[in-house]
């Protein structure tokens, strides 16, 4: 039996969808040994064997990888380990090897920051309600000791092998030339792009911060916060590029901005993306979260298919994609999961679909990001407020006399007149309201953000 925790500082790490903390402060080599004890017992009692194991390029990734490999042996499965990878390429792993995984990273967070990303096998996920609930419980209580035998250990280098299924889902031989702009923001970008876009002739690419530096010198790895793209934006101009693509920290998000240096919405992306898989299947699932543009199920229902509105995170969308069969899904947050690569989401897949889309076309990407963009938003914006519940109730006064219909599916969407709605909803870690808004004009939009604010910030 392992060490009993306080319940609060278990708490403090463990979050809906993954785990998370300060390095030496709220999480160590001990405390990491411990959760892969308690993830091994879940998963052992579910019949795996194995558990693949990644890491990203901070500091701390390869002990922390190495202390929960060790509590993984100590409850006898075995694991394989992949090293440096980007989170997709742990998903990969999970989905060829058939084995549950883990990958240590603090996405986008500050160097200070380290967590472990788990999957079941095949990429299925663990969230609260599906494995995380379990592992804090024994955290806090201590996990079991095995009395059989421990695991062994042995290593894979799978990133050729990542790079060649990628390319089998997405044809790019049709594409014109193109170059384009990549910043990987000192993370795991730099490591998988080289190995995914290098390899193909008809692409230059011209690298921006392809280091891999946990420190984070030149930005947050952060591209949902505008000012992580200035950068790129301005080496798009300057180089002259078709495209530039941004990738968070551990490369599961991408991020597009066109030929200009303009932002391309996240939910264009997801439009773009969806118009292409369902010209492969016809009639398919396409599955939004509900702050997605409104433009994706409108789209999705023009051409036949069937789309599916789901709350904001990535349990909820990977539960949906299996239950519902479907294609794609999109977040406007730029996470986006595919069927084909085991309803998990990847950053580079939907990269490649957008290449592809440019590539096949002699037009720029201004041009075709264009087509895909008929609202205007907000973007998300985060108000810290003591009382979430009380804003939100008075935001829903404020509105009550003007709005169409009130759903609670995730915090509250409220849809108004003329094809308006907001979306206000509370964190699930921080003191925090986040509210995203759209409308046909950014007049309306602006007018509409100044209201709503005014009245959750008071």
């Amino acid at each position: 039996m392992t060490v009993a925790r306080s319940a609060d500082s278990v708490h403090a790490v463990v979050k809906a969808y993954d785990v998370r903390g300060v390095v030496g402060e709220q999480i160590d080599a001990t405390f990491v040994k411990d959760v892969g004890a308690s993830f091994a017992r879940l998963m052992r009692d579910e019949g795996a064997r194995r558990v693949v194991i990644g890491h990203d390029m901070r500091d701390s990734s390869p002990e922390l990888a190495a202390a929960f490999a060790d509590g993984v042996q100590d409850q006898g499965l075995d694991v394989t380990h992949i090293g440096l990878a980007s989170t997709d390429e742990l998903y990969f792993a999970s989905g060829r090897l058939d084995c549950p995984g883990a990958m240590f990273t603090a996405s986008h967070n500050p160097a200070k920051y380290n967590g472990i990303k788990l999957c079941r096998a095949k990429a299925l996920p663990v969230g609260q309600d599906t494995g995380l609930a379990t592992i804090t419980e024994e955290l806090i209580t201590g996990v079991p000791a095995h009395d059989g035998e421990r695991g062994t250990a042995d290593e894979a280098d799978l990133l050729s092998d990542y790079a060649t299924y990628l390319h089998e889902l997405v044809d790019l031989s049709a594409s014109r030339p193109l170059r384009i702009a990549v910043d990987a923001g000192n993370g795991m970008g730099g490591f998988t792009v080289p190995a995914v876009l290098g390899t193909l002739p008809q692409f230059t690419i011209d690298p921006l911060y392809f280091e891999l530096d946990g420190t984070f010198p030149n930005h947050e790895a952060n591209p949902l916060d505008p000012k992580n793209l200035v950068d790129l934006q301005a080496y798009v101009r300057e180089t002259g590029a078709d495209i530039g693509l941004a990738f968070d920290g551990d490369a599961d998000r991408c991020f597009v901005v066109d030929e200009k240096g303009d932002p391309v919405s996240p939910s264009a992306v997801t439009a773009l993306v969806a118009e292409r898989e369902l010209a492969k299947e016809p009639g398919a699932t396409i599955i939004h979260n509900l702050i997605t543009s409104k433009a994706v199920p409108e789209l999705v229902n023009e051409l036949g298919g069937t789309p599916v509105r789901t709350r904001v995170g990535h349990s909820f969308i990977k539960q949906q994609m299996a239950s519902t069969g479907a294609i794609f899904g999109g977040e406007h947050s730029a996470h986006y999961y595919f069927r084909d690569f085991w309803g998990a989401d990847s950053g580079m897949l939907a990269a490649l679909h957008v290449l592809a889309a440019l590539g096949e076309k002699d037009r720029p990407m201004s041009e075709l990001a264009s087509a895909y963009a008929t609202y205007a938003s907000s973007g998300e914006i985060n108000s810290t407020v003591d009382d979430a519940q009380g804003r939100t109730t008075a935001v829903l006064e404020a509105f009550s006399g003007r709005a169409k219909s009130v759903d609670r599916l995730d915090g509250v969407t409220v849809q108004l007149p003329e094809g308006a709605w907001f979306n206000l909803r509370a964190s699930n870690t921080e003191p925090l309201l986040r509210l995203n808004v759209e409308a046909r004009s950014q007049e309306e939009v602006d007018a509409l953000v100044t209201e709503i604010l005014s009245i959750v910030r008071g």
